[in-house]
């Protein structure tokens, strides 16, 4: 996995878990749900780039 797409997953990851704890925690559904689908990028992401390392190794 290339640094940079990494670092990039990682940070959908964070910021879109954090922004769903916010929503959840003001009772904003539609911040909750973008939250989760920023962290659900984040993770597809990061399992793209693990399956071309795997594919590499």
């Amino acid at each position: 996995m290339s640094a940079g797409e990494k670092a990039k997953a990682k940070t959908e990851q964070a910021q879109g878990k954090a922004e769903k704890a916010v929503g959840n925690a003001v009772g904003n559904d539609r911040m909750a749900a973008e939250g989760q689908a920023k962290k659900s990028t984040g993770d597809a992401r990061e399992a793209k780039e693990k399956g071309k390392d795997a594919f590499k190794g």
